[in-house]
């Protein structure tokens, strides 16, 4: 027998190749059936769906709980979980209270401030709108204001220094009339607008309140030497409760604080008009 009928039995046996080592196509394995004839021929079990399932559902169960434990245990600070969180709704020292206004009038000026630092407040910024406004320099309103917010035991001496202030002569110095109009053709701006207050000091009978305020004061016109500007200040005021509403024992005021102008364009004299007659003003509440 030659060596080449040994090597490949005539090379035509199926199955075979050149190694002479091979006994199944040369992956040097020997084929051998398993009993429990549900294998490939190979050794090979095929895979089991049940089995796979089983595996799926425990590495599921597995997360949901690792999942479960984080959550009851993370976020929890030293003091077991019971630490208060920042009160979302807590209003800060310059916000808005939140409390409705006033429903009351006393002529023109809000009236009925509730009995605290919040209605102390809402009061000190009502009076300084009424104070620093155009009715002050004609005699009848001015009396009227003072009457309305002064407290009795203070309304002379109130009266009395107001009366000074807004003299004849100073109205006739910014082109007023003697009873405090502006003349033809001209409109007069005197508008104080809050933008904040501050208690300086409270108690159930007294507050001391400041009001950082910005004012329009001129008049308009082609022919009018003091043409509207506007300016910051702060408005001093001490207040008593007098059993129903909180009202005036004395005023001040003092120049700023004053933040940088802007770049707006200035706007013509009748623009600034119509806008003083068209836009009312507000009733303020702390």
């Amino acid at each position: 027998m030659s060596q080449g009928d040994e090597r490949g039995y005539g090379g035509n046996e199926p199955g075979r190749t050149d190694d002479a080592y091979s006994t199944l196509g040369g992956t040097r394995q020997t084929r051998t059936r398993l009993p429990g004839g549900d294998d490939d021929g190979y050794g090979r079990r095929p895979a089991r769906s049940s089995r796979s399932l089983i595996m799926v559902v425990g590495v599921v169960v597995l997360l949901i709980a690792a999942i479960a434990f984080a959550n009851q245990g993370g976020g929890r600070g030293s003091d077991g979980g019971n630490e208060k969180k920042p009160d979302a709704a807590g209003a800060g020292p310059t916000a808005a209270t939140g409390t409705k206004p006033v429903q009351g009038k006393n002529g023109t000026i809000a009236s009925g401030f509730a009995h605290d630092e919040q209605g102390a407040q809402s009061a000190a910024a009502n009076y300084a709108v009424a104070l620093g406004s155009d009715g002050m320099f004609n005699t009848a309103q001015r009396h009227s204001i003072v009457q309305s917010i002064a407290d009795a035991s203070k309304i002379d001496e109130l009266q009395s220094g107001f009366d000074a202030d807004y003299s004849a002569e100073f109205g006739a110095q910014i082109g007023l009339t003697a009873d405090g109009k502006a003349p033809a053709g001209s409109t007069f701006v005197n508008r104080t607008l809050p933008a904040g207050t501050k208690v300086k000091s409270y108690s159930a009978g007294t507050a001391q309140v400041e009001v950082w305020c910005v004012g329009l004061f001129g008049l308009t016109g082609d022919e009018s030497t003091k043409p509207v500007t506007n300016g910051w200040f702060t408005v001093s005021m001490t207040l008593t409760w007098d059993g129903a509403d909180w009202k005036v024992l004395e005023t001040g005021q003092k120049q700023g604080p004053t933040p940088v102008t802007g770049d707006n364009p200035v706007s013509g004299s009748d623009e600034i008009a119509d806008a003083v007659n068209q836009f009312g003003g507000f009733t303020y509440a702390r």
